[in-house]
Formats: C-alpha cells, sequence, structure tokens
C-alpha cells in the first residue's frame, strides 16, 4: 500500500465528510480521468462565482439575500479549489521526489 502522501486526494468527499483518496499510478485510468473532469468543472464553477461577485459587489443596490446566496456559493467553491490545490501540491511533491 502506498504512503498518505503518495495517494492521490480526490475532489469529493466520502461518509461524514471524509476525504478520499485514490491509490493509482495509472493517470488514464477510469477514477483519475473522473476526478480531472470533476476538478475542472470546480475550477470553471469557481470562475464564474468570481466574476459574478465582481459584478454583485460593484452593484450598490445588491439585495442581501443575493448577497448571502453569493457568499453561500463562494465558499464552496473556495473548499473545491483549496482540495484541488492540495491534492496538486501533494501530487507536485510526490513526483519530484521520484526524480530524485
Amino acid at each position: 500500500m502506498k504512503a498518505l502522501n503518495e495517494l492521490r486526494l480526490l475532489p469529493w468527499s466520502g461518509p461524514d465528510g471524509k476525504p478520499c483518496y485514490l491509490s493509482s499510478d495509472d493517470r488514464d485510468g477510469y477514477t483519475s480521468r473522473l476526478a480531472d473532469n470533476i476538478e475542472a468543472v470546480q475550477l470553471g464553477t469557481a470562475a464564474e462565482l468570481l466574476e459574478q461577485a465582481s459584478e454583485t459587489l460593484g452593484d450598490p443596490d445588491a439585495d442581501p439575500d443575493e448577497m448571502r446566496r453569493l457568499a453561500v456559493a463562494l465558499h464552496g467553491a473556495l473548499q473545491d479549489v483549496l482540495r484541488i490545490a492540495t491534492s496538486r501540491g501533494h501530487l507536485l511533491a510526490v513526483s519530484e521526489t521520484q526524480e530524485i
């Protein structure tokens, strides 16, 4: 079994919000490709929300309920992006140590 730092952190959580990991060297495997696709969707959603936030924050008449919904959506997107960054950072660190 691989060490925890060699596992890929997947872009979804398991039961009770626990992180899910993938132990595979096959970057073209089904689960790896699924994770890549989900990460791409999550990053796209975050970009769209960032654009929406710029517009909403620039509107002095923005509805407080709209701002609250935006804040909740941004919170979720930030969690997703942080998970992706953590996962990719771990993958980079592992690949760098394997090259040495």
